[in-house]
C-alpha cells in the first residue's frame, strides 16, 4: 500500500533542519502484516530526542531509516496467528518488541529482550523481516512517522480509545521511561528527596513520577529557566540552572544531597554531576543516551565507602504490556497529569521544523497528529 512517511537517509546534517531538512516526507510502499503482525494507521507520534540522537548521528543507526518510535493508532488489518488484538482496537506502541521467550523476557525484564534488540540494532522488525520497500529500514521496530506502518504485535499495547491519540502517543516512551525511572529503577519511596537532571520529556515524566510515589523535595535542574519554571508547574519544590554550581546547589536544596538523582539528558558530564548530587548511600538512575565513545568519570570508592548506587533504565525498566494500562489509569484518575507535557501539536511536513524546536529546548513533547 501507500503510504506517506518521513524518511531519514544521511545522519549529520547541520542544523537548521528547517533548512537542511534531514527528514523527507514521501509517498512510500508498504506491505502488509506478516504472521504476528499488525497494520496499524497512526493517530499521533511523539518527538523524542532519542529521534533527534539518530538525526544529528550521536545515536548511529542503520540508514535509510523511517523515523520515530513514540505513537499510538488504530489496528486496521492482523496478520497471521494474531488472536489477542482486533481490527479497531487502539494501541500505544513500545520500542522494544519484547518476543517473551528469551532469558530477559522470561524472568520479567522485557526491556531486555535479546531478540528486540537485535532487531532494532538491525531495523527489522522482531521477525527479521522488513515491511518497507526500497531498502527502508524500521526504527525501534515502530517507524512512528508515518501514517500507517506494520508493527510486530509484541511491539503493541491495547489502550482505550478515549484516550486521545496524541496524548496516548506519550505513555510509549516519555512517560514509560521517566516514571519508570523514578518508580521502578530509582525506587522513590514516600518522604524521600529526588534530584531530576533535565527537563525533557522524559525528564518532566519522571518528575511527575517521583511526586506520585511520595517524594517530599523534587529539585529540577535544566540550561533553561523556562524548563524550570515549567518544572514548579509539575511539582518541583525546588529548581537549579545547570552549570559548575548545579552539583553544590542541588545537596544545599536537599540537606546534604538527594536520595535519588535521575539524568535523562544523555551527557556523561551531566550524569557524573547526578552521581555527585545524591548523599552517602544515595541512589543515580540514568535513561540518558550519549554518544558510544563518551566515558564516565567517577570516584570508584565511593560505591563501597558510601553504599551509593550508579544504575541504568532502559523504557522504564518496565514490562511494557503490564506497566503501560496501569500508567493509563493513573493519568484517567487525575494522579498522572500527562496532559502537561504535550506542548505543541504539528503536522507531519512540519516535522523538520519540530526537531529544532526540540534541539533549541523550545520544546517538552511535540506530537505529529495524523
Amino acid at each position: 500500500m501507500k503510504v506517506r512517511g518521513a524518511v531519514l537517509r544521511e545522519m549529520g546534517l547541520a542544523a537548521p533542519y528547517a533548512e537542511s531538512r534531514p527528514l523527507a516526507v514521501e509517498e512510500l510502499e508498504l506491505d502488509g502484516p506478516g504472521p504476528g503482525e499488525l497494520l496499524v494507521r497512526v493517530g499521533a507520534a511523539g518527538l523524542c530526542h532519542s529521534d533527534l540522537s539518530v538525526i544529528d548521528g550521536s545515536r548511529p543507526r542503520v540508514m535509510p531509516m523511517v523515523l520515530g518510535h513514540e505513537a499510538a493508532g488504530e489496528v486496521v488489518e492482523l496478520g497471521a496467528g494474531v488472536d489477542d488484538f482486533d481490527v479497531g482496537d487502539h494501541v500505544v506502541l513500545a520500542f522494544v518488541p519484547a518476543c517473551g521467550t528469551c532469558e530477559p523476557c522470561r524472568s520479567g525484564r522485557a526491556a531486555l529482550c535479546d531478540n528486540g534488540a537485535a532487531t532494532n540494532t538491525a531495523g527489522s522488525l522482531l521477525s527479521g523481516d522488513h515491511r518497507w520497500h526500497g531498502g527502508l529500514h524500521h526504527h525501534l521496530g515502530v517507524s512512528a512517522f508515518a501514517d500507517h506502518i506494520v508493527v510486530s504485535a509484541r511491539s503493541a499495547v491495547r489502550v482505550d480509545d478515549s484516550l486521545p491519540f496524541e496524548i496516548a502517543a506519550l505513555f510509549g516512551c516519555a512517560v514509560l521511561t521517566g516514571v519508570g525511572a523514578a518508580v521502578h529503577a530509582a525506587e522513590v519511596m514516600p518522604g524521600e528527596t529526588v534530584a531530576v537532571f533535565g527537563m525533557g520529556g522524559v525528564g518532566a515524566a519522571a518528575l511527575l513520577g517521583a511526586r506520585a510515589a511520595g517524594a517530599v523535595r523534587i529539585v529540577a535542574v535544566d540550561v533553561l529557566e523556562s524548563k524550570l519554571e515549567f518544572a514548579r508547574e509539575l511539582g518541583a519544590t525546588d529548581v537549579v540552572l545547570a552549570g559548575d554550581a548545579a552539583v553544590e546547589d542541588v545537596r544545599a536544596a536537599t540537606g546534604g544531597g538527594a536520595h535519588k538523582a535521575i539524568e535523562t539528558v544523555g551527557n556523561a558530564a551531566v550524569l557524573g554531576q547526578a552521581y555527585a548530587a545524591t548523599r552517602r548511600g544515595g541512589t543515580t538512575v540514568t535513561v540518558g543516551l550519549p554518544h558510544p565513545s563518551k566515558m564516565l568519570e567517577i570516584p570508584a570508592v565511593s560505591l563501597v565507602a558510601e553504599e551509593r548506587t550508579l544504575c541504568g533504565s532502559y523504557l522504564g525498566s518496565a514490562v511494557p504490556a503490564l506497566e503501560i494500562p496501569r500508567l493509563v489509569e493513573l493519568y484517567t484518575a487525575g494522579l498522572l497529569p500527562v496532559d502537561k507535557l504535550l506542548t505543541h501539536r504539528l503536522a507531519l511536513d512540519e516535522v523538520n521544523e519540530g526537531f529544532d524546536r526540540l534541539a533549541r529546548g523550545e520544546a517538552v513533547r511535540q506530537a505529529i497528529v495524523f
